[in-house]
């Protein structure tokens, strides 16, 4: 980095360490930076580059930068991995690749494994200004039983998460959310099965049409956020993917407010 973006880069790091903001406060706006710090938005990106590398920050969406939250846990250290000897398929195909592997745990003997790899998912919670989440009522006959989900669906090759994100809440719903952010990434079943699902959260929605997913569209209602553990001590919640979301709203909601004023 030049004069101007290394001076940059130890003003914001500065702030960070000063406690001006917060754990799980959301950072400036790129444009709100550039203009205070008095450089491009492409030297602004390698400063925050270098700060999300170095766990100052953590990337939510695209352009959007936030604190990361506050853990009292520390990593524990000198838990040695599985080892990883070989893997060989079963059974593959667009939808489903079914393999065994060979593993070998710390002080176990080696055995085979199953590992089932799925797609790649991106799902997303739409809120708006009254406090309700953009929900769809489907029949899932694998579990033979309706249930509330959000819209979303697997990530296509060459199509990132949020691009996914998007298109399928507009295929499913005929809404189309305002910016995304993203929340978390993670695996449902991390034992055996390898399918990421990512999690996105959009503030607002313009109705654009109607569903033309009719495969994958259901009865579609704005669901009040307050129904939710309603929902989900009756069960009618379906899928771990719209679980998440909505915990992490919930959770999001009681978490104390930030007292700075930005």
């Amino acid at each position: 980095m030049g004069p101007k973006t290394t001076k940059a880069y130890e003003a914001l790091r500065e702030r960070l360490a000063s406690g001006q903001y917060v754990p799980g406060d959301k950072f400036p706006s790129e444009r709100s930076l550039t203009e205070e710090l008095g450089i491009g938005r492409t030297a602004l990106r390698q400063v925050l580059a270098r700060l999300v590398s170095e766990g100052a920050l953590e990337v939510r969406g695209r352009s959007s930068y936030r604190v990361p939250g506050a853990v009292s846990v520390s990593t524990p250290e000198g838990i040695e991995p599985w080892q990883v000897h070989g893997e060989r398929d079963l059974y593959d195909n667009q939808w489903v690749k079914l393999q065994l592997w060979d593993v070998e745990p710390p002080g176990v003997e080696r055995f085979e494994h199953h590992v089932v790899k799925l797609q790649h998912v991106a799902i997303t919670a739409v809120l708006d200004d009254q406090e309700r989440v953009l929900m769809m009522w489907r029949y899932r006959f694998v579990p033979g039983r309706f249930g509330w989900e959000l819209p979303g669906g697997i990530v296509d090759k060459g199509e990132t998460p949020a691009d996914a994100a998007l298109r399928e809440v507009v295929e499913e719903t005929g809404w189309r959310p305002s910016a995304l952010e993203h929340v978390v990434t993670y695996q449902p079943m991390v034992g055996m099965v390898d399918s990421p699902h990512e999690i996105f959260v959009a503030h607002g929605a313009e109705k654009v049409g109607e569903p033309t997913d009719l495969e994958e569209a259901g009865y579609i209602e704005w669901v009040p956020l307050s129904d939710v553990p309603g929902l989900m001590a009756r069960g009618e919640l379906l899928g771990s993917g719209t679980l998440v979301a909505l915990l992490h709203i919930l959770a999001s909601r009681n978490r104390p407010a930030s007292t700075d004023a930005r």
